[in-house]
């Protein structure tokens, strides 16, 4: 269904700007007034990462007269791979920083607004309210929730996109026009089923597949020109290159958007998401020794099984000496038990410890109570032990 235009046009376009955007103004569709619209809107991005660098890129060329940024994250080398807002002289400083100074390269008639603070319960209302426009540019579970919730409760669009691996998903999600993102994903999945991308992986050109997607709906949006994605989840798939979509129906009982809401606040989603669950947590608490703690248990030459439980692809990166792998999947399965010594203690460990608290809980069940797990994973290891190695 076609919608209104998100917002009203900007009195006029100077000189410079009929030329810089000439090319959209012989559009009939677009045309003089589109582009003023897009003048005087402003556009939200969450996150200047993999979805957020072309959404961002994207946007600000395409002359959107106001672009707000919220990332508290700084550059990574690890970044580069996907993150093309930012270059190799980025590495350390501030994602909001880079990507503005990037914006200000592609279009010096954007004015940029940067929130360097991390999106939370707290700031979200405030921060959004003076946008007419949200890009979701997020990687993971609670802060998608809380992007939502605030978008309904302000009565603001949001145009919503997703990446793992080959695959990608985007939708417009308004509330007032269609179903809100919790209609879609009503609870969030259980911790440690569904990896982040920093423990699977993806396709760095995916994101400008999916950014460019959510750059296209946004346009859509504030112009008031052909269908939106709002009711609609395209899903892309890289590797059959097949785009297809599915429609989503408002859900009448939707604890957000439905019709006797019960969520009229913005909540903690951490705790909603449960980053790792409460079994995780309750078997770390007291089993979780640093990676300096595994060096000097090595040394002293503790008769422990040190075991490796990420993906084989993550293992020919980079290891601790003498681990084995027995990746997470075989933990789940309980197929790993029969593979652990009951004469040495387990030593547990992943990237950063999210996975290997959750193969604590598992093996501390199946009998192993003097099983540990360590703090920080191979990620600590590199960073306090071995510099050498690569990190990822």
């Amino acid at each position: 269904m076609s919608l209104p235009p998100l917002v009203e046009p900007a009195a006029e376009l100077t000189v410079d700007e009929v030329r810089r955007y000439s090319r959209h103004l012989i559009i009939p569709d677009v045309g003089m007034t589109g582009q003023k619209r897009l003048k005087n809107a402003k556009v939200l991005c969450v996150g200047a990462g993999g979805l957020g660098s072309p959404a961002l890129l994207y946007l600000a060329a395409a002359g959107v007269g106001t672009l707000g940024i919220v990332d508290f994250d700084v550059v990574d080398e690890s970044n580069l791979q996907r993150q093309v807002i930012h270059g190799q002289s980025d590495i350390g400083r501030s994602k909001a920083e880079s990507a503005r100074d990037s914006i200000r390269e592609i279009n010096p008639y954007v004015n940029v607004i940067v929130h360097k603070e991390r999106l939370d319960s707290d700031n979200a209302m405030e921060i959004f309210a003076d946008y007419d426009l949200i890009v979701d540019g997020t990687d993971n579970f609670a802060t998608r929730y809380l992007v939502n919730d605030a978008c309904v409760l302000l009565g603001k669009p949001y145009a919503w996109g997703s990446i793992y691996r080959f695959d990608g998903q985007a939708s417009v999600f308004w509330a007032e026009y269609g179903p809100c993102y919790r209609c879609l994903y009503p609870e969030p999945p259980p911790p440690g089923m569904v990896p982040s991308c920093a423990e699977g992986g993806v396709l760095g050109v995916l994101c400008a597949s999916i950014g460019s997607i959510q750059v296209n709906e946004a346009i859509k949006l504030i112009t008031g020109i052909g269908e939106p994605l709002a009711g609609r989840l395209m899903i892309y798939d890289a590797l059959e290159m097949t785009y297809r979509s599915v429609k989503v129906r408002k859900d009448p009982e939707c604890p957000v958007c439905g019709k006797n809401p019960t969520v009229t606040e913005l909540i903690d989603y951490e705790e909603f998401c449960g980053a790792v669950s409460e079994e995780a947590q309750e078997a770390a608490a007291g089993s979780t020794i640093t990676a300096r703690q595994l060096k000097d248990m090595q040394d002293a030459g503790e008769n422990i099984f040190l075991v490796d439980v990420r993906e084989p692809n993550e293992y020919e990166i980079v290891s601790i000496p003498g681990s084995v792998l027995i990746p997470k999947g075989e933990f789940l399965s309980g197929a790993a038990l029969e593979q652990l010594p009951q004469d040495k203690r387990l030593v547990l460990h992943c990237k950063s410890g999210a996975r290997s608290a959750e193969c604590l809980a598992i093996v501390k069940n199946a009998g192993f109570s003097d099983a540990v797990h360590v703090g920080g994973g191979v990620l600590s290891w590199v960073a306090t032990i071995d510099p050498s190695l690569p990190s990822y």
